[in-house]
């Protein structure tokens, strides 16, 4: 979910000004269109990491826009007399009139984020609230409301140097505190609890909006820009109340993405592809035999430009494991059988029981990729597809499954000399298709598909794993590699057996009997 804000996004000083000319002249007559309209509260929310820019951002609109027809409300800890009402009491009078617009700086995210890091909110009780305030959300939005949802991100490095370089500028340095630092020192744990929060309420009529926040000219332009196209948007037929299916595809004006940032160069010379090979598939052979497995399955998802590899890997990867512990599905075109089905039916009825590992050649991805880019299926299945997605992953990882997907990537140079590679050897010529020619010729379509998809789809439960392709070995040793890897912290996180459980002491812990 947060990978494309992890990117380094920049935008020089020259580039910046041009941009906010105009657009400060623009935000401001969509700011009268929308008073003059009186039809449209905009709601707007501004969370984040400490120091990812939430109040700076603030500053920003206010210095861009009409600060008469802007309202701030700032939450911090509830008063006596908000405690004794019903938690949203106090954001129900914050809500701002038609025509205006309302920016929350901290919001009804704040308290159970915080309450369920602290442990004063157990998962149930947080899920709980998640559904109120979806409930809330689509209240809103049925009665003309925009709801605008920012979330600004920091790396966990990036809060570091912000909050540094926040401290040495005697202008800013107030605003750091130990509360801050200390602060900083739960930082893993509010991703786990963010990333949860943000996948379920990331829904069509109230989206999250993420945006990586340690370039301040970056963040604030795009802000801008996003509250300009979806008030521009709502203006242009303010009566017509249609419920997205999803939430819609972000612009991106930087150009950076999640496969433009990868560095397609790396590579091993053939003694470390065959030296760091054997030591990972000897790895890989001992945790699918751990006993702890026969708890746990795994779910192994490889997706990948046409010639990427994806073959060789599962092959590498299968080369480890005794064949009837394990599965492969390759998947193509649906059958007549599995198109009279819901389409995630026949990718259910492959899902492992413990003790197993199933590998999907190509997978439930197709609806976003291949289904997306060639237009086999309506733009609404294939945005509503990233919500049934994620459900679905979900509850295979909450019924003990260890999900591991990969997308391998190749250079469009690359992917051109393989193809004509396999033109000329004579055991290989059937891998290449007419099909694989007509999709290199949507190489940007189905690049800006994989971003949606990363982005839409990597969750904390189940991340993608983007893997450098352009040398074979590399790929295949960073599969596997990251297949024990994550393998071995989820056996570690798995209670011991009964016949492992030492006789003595107290064995609650989840790294009982292991060293350290």
């Amino acid at each position: 979910m947060f990978e494309s804000a992890e990117l380094g996004h920049k935008l020089d000083k020259e580039t910046y000004k041009k941009a906010v000319t105009a657009l400060r002249a623009d935000l401001l007559e969509a700011q009268f269109d929308l008073k003059e309209n009186k039809k449209i509260p905009v709601v707007v929310l501004v969370s984040g990491q400490d120091g990812a820019g939430k109040g700076e951002t603030i500053n920003v609109l206010y210095e861009w826009m009409d600060p008469r027809f802007i309202s701030t409300l700032a939450f911090s800890t509830p008063t006596d007399e908000e405690r004794e009402r019903p938690y949203m009491w106090r954001y129900w009078r914050a809500l701002p009139p038609k025509g205006r617009v309302g920016i929350f700086a901290g919001s009804w995210y704040s308290g159970p984020i915080h309450d369920r890091i602290e442990g004063d909110m157990t998962q149930a009780q947080m899920d709980q609230r998640i559904d109120q305030i979806n409930r809330f959300e689509a209240m809103l939005v049925n009665e003309g409301a925009l709801v605008l949802k920012f979330w600004f991100h920091l790396t966990k490095d990036g809060q570091k140097r912000r909050l540094k370089a926040l401290e040495k500028d005697p202008h800013t340095a107030w605003r750091v505190t130990k509360w801050n630092w200390d602060r900083l020192k739960t930082y893993d744990q509010l991703q786990v609890v963010v990333g949860h929060v943000l996948r379920m309420t990331n829904t069509p009529w109230a989206p999250w909006i993420i945006v990586e926040g340690e370039d301040d000219r970056y963040r604030s332009l795009t802000t801008g820009k996003i509250i300009l196209d979806t008030i521009r948007q709502r203006l242009a037929d303010p009566d017509k109340q249609v419920t997205p299916v999803a939430p819609p595809i972000l612009p991106n004006i930087d150009g950076r993405d999640v496969i433009s940032a990868l560095d397609l160069t790396h590579a091993l010379t053939k003694k470390q592809y065959e030296s760091q090979l054997a030591k990972w598939q000897g790895r890989l052979s001992e945790l699918v035999r751990d006993p702890r497995f026969k708890q746990r399955s795994v779910i192994c998802v490889f997706e990948g430009s046409d010639a990427a590899g994806k073959g060789g890997s599962i092959r590498r990867v299968t080369a480890s494991m005794d064949a009837r512990n394990y599965q492969i599905v390759p998947i193509a075109a649906p059958t007549e059988e599995e198109r009279a089905q819901p389409y995630m039916w026949r990718f259910w009825r492959h899902v492992p029981r413990v003790g197993r590992f199933t590998i999907f050649d190509r997978s439930w991805y197709g609806r976003v990729l291949v289904e997306r880019v060639e237009g086999f299926c309506a733009e609404a299945d294939w945005l509503r597809a990233y919500t049934e997605i994620n459900d679905f992953e979900h509850e295979l990882s909450e019924a003990g499954a260890i999900i591991i997907k990969f997308w391998l990537q190749v250079s469009k140079d690359e992917q051109l000399r393989r193809f004509k590679e396999r033109e000329k050897i004579e055991f290989k010529r059937f891998k290449l298709t007419d099909e694989d020619w007509r999709n290199r010729e949507k190489w940007d379509d189905y690049h800006q598909a994989v971003c949606d998809m990363v982005d839409r789809t990597s969750s904390g439960q189940a991340p993608w794993t983007l893997v450098e392709a352009n040398d074979k070995g590399y790929a295949r040793v960073k599969v596997i590699r990251t297949i024990c890897e994550r393998l071995e912290a989820a056996l570690d996180a798995t209670l011991p057996t009964t016949a492992a459980t030492p006789a003595k002491g107290n064995c609650r812990g989840i790294k009982c009997g292991k060293k350290g």
